[in-house]
């Protein structure tokens, strides 16, 4: 069966599928006493959220985070499920349905079920706690695309991450980065 839970001292394990009512995670191993507000984590999430960008899912979900304890739960708005029954017997390139089917023998053509890139959206709501109690310890974290499309970053400008799409690390990079990406999206 697939493995749904990450982690041993901090622990995550995720649920959910893309068309069904709702993705989330469990959160074991916070810190007690942790000040955590959803505020917190919709801030990561916003940064995840599908249909920012040419280059994103169109798919129109907020990613409202509900905190319940240990317990991070994002309902699905935009659950389609019968939208994919002309894929009932069709792969698509790109997801991961075929690749799910072969690991675990399992297959959910609904927008992959447990396979979609929905599925992030609980480790991005965990992460955003995991930031939090490493920031208690001084640590701060930074990341950005290096190369994608075949293309790769001659530059690191920390300051340019955020204003592009593709989080790029250099904002030429990031322009041709785009350009390639929905070139093919539109072959």
């Amino acid at each position: 069966m697939p493995g749904s839970s990450f982690g041993h001292l901090f622990r995550i394990t995720t649920f959910g599928e893309s068309h069904g009512g709702a993705v989330g995670v469990v959160v074991d191993g916070a810190t007690p006493g942790l000040e955590l507000c959803e505020a917190d984590i919709q801030e990561q999430l916003d940064r995840r959220k599908p249909g920012q960008s040419s280059v994103t899912t169109p798919r129109a979900e907020p990613d409202t985070v509900q905190l319940l304890s240990g317990l991070l739960l994002l309902f699905n708005k935009d659950a389609r499920p019968s939208a994919y029954s002309s894929l009932k017997n069709v792969f698509r390139p790109g997801h991961a349905d075929y690749t799910y089917l072969k690991k675990y023998g399992r297959r959910d053509h609904r927008g992959s079920g447990r396979a979609s890139g929905r599925e992030t959206a609980g480790r991005v709501a965990a992460g955003a706690i995991a930031r939090k109690l490493l920031a208690r310890r001084g640590v701060s974290l930074t990341a950005y695309t290096w190369r994608a499309a075949g293309v790769q970053c001659q530059t690191v400008q920390f300051d340019q991450i955020e204003s592009n799409p593709m989080r790029a690390c250099d904002p030429e990079a990031a322009v041709e980065m785009v350009r390639r990406v929905e070139a093919a999206r539109d072959r």
